[in-house]
């Protein structure tokens, strides 16, 4: 069993958290866009009050541990571990309360080649312990405006888990699928999966439009946020998100393992 202490000194060793990729320069320009209600970093959250950028400042401080300083504006931002692993027993326990009710889930991601091995071990432990793993509007289209103009891609599912597909993506091999932090795909699934007359997950879990998109539509979510994702933070402090975990969401995919079997093992999941 891997003990809190072990995990922590994982998450700084792997940089998930203390000193973390993403600068606080990349930091402070999303919670300037957030500020300006900027829908590439709304990723589907309507908040309900104003946030102006040293609110947003101050509310990363609080949730992820960054500098509460705002002339603070160059180098690594950086997550507390503590609140890293915090957030993942508030995480794990959401889990655990699902798997006891059988409640269905649906987990998707923006961050497939990061972070499908995380989701697709959650879908297969919750699955096993009776909850239905929907996977509702496979194969259906999705139009995202990019920087590069409205692209159309493919709603996809792997072991379980949503994610977005360019059109003539292979769908095996070394193509997990595409970066995208759209709300768009959850819509379509959930949309879908009412046309369908259910059942509608009871827990959604994910990352940015994936968590955002659905929390703001009234499904109970929990994610993974970086420190240049303030919707999820936002998304919590306004009641839209039950968890945001703060953590570096693009380090190799094999560092979140640990990650997996602490959470799971908390969630009395392991298999």
């Amino acid at each position: 069993m891997l003990s809190a202490g072990a995990l922590r000194a994982h998450l700084l060793a792997a940089r998930l958290a203390g000193p973390v990729a993403t600068s606080r320069e990349e930091s402070l320009r999303s919670y300037r866009l957030f500020a300006a209600r900027d829908p590439r970093v709304m990723i589907g959250l309507d908040p309900e009050w104003t946030w102006k950028q040293p609110d947003l400042i101050a509310l990363m401080a609080d949730k992820c541990g960054v500098s509460a300083d705002p002339w603070h504006t160059s180098g690594h931002d950086v997550i507390d571990p503590e609140r890293t692993l915090a957030a993942l027993d508030a995480f794990a326990e959401r889990l655990q309360v699902a798997a006891r009710n059988r409640s269905a889930v649906l987990l998707g991601t923006g961050h497939p080649h990061r972070l499908l091995g995380f989701y697709a071990a959650l879908a297969d432990a919750l699955s096993a312990a009776g909850c239905a793993v929907l996977t509702p509007a496979k194969g259906s289209s999705v139009d995202i405006t990019t920087r590069f103009g409205l692209r159309t891609y493919n709603l996809d599912y792997v072991q379980g888990v949503a994610l977005v597909r360019e059109p003539g993506a292979r769908t095996t091999g070394c193509e997990p699928g595409a970066h995208s932090h759209s709300p768009l795909p959850i819509r379509v699934a959930l949309a879908a999966a009412a046309e369908a007359g259910g059942p509608l997950p009871g827990l959604v879990i994910g990352d940015h439009g994936w968590v955002c998109g659905a929390g703001q539509l009234g499904f109970e979510t929990i994610g993974l946020g970086d420190t240049d994702d303030p919707a999820l933070f936002v998304g919590e402090a306004e009641g839209r998100v039950s968890v945001a975990v703060p953590l570096d969401d693009a380090v190799r995919s094999d560092y979140y393992r640990p990650l997996t079997r602490y959470v799971l093992n908390r969630a009395c999941l392991s298999q």
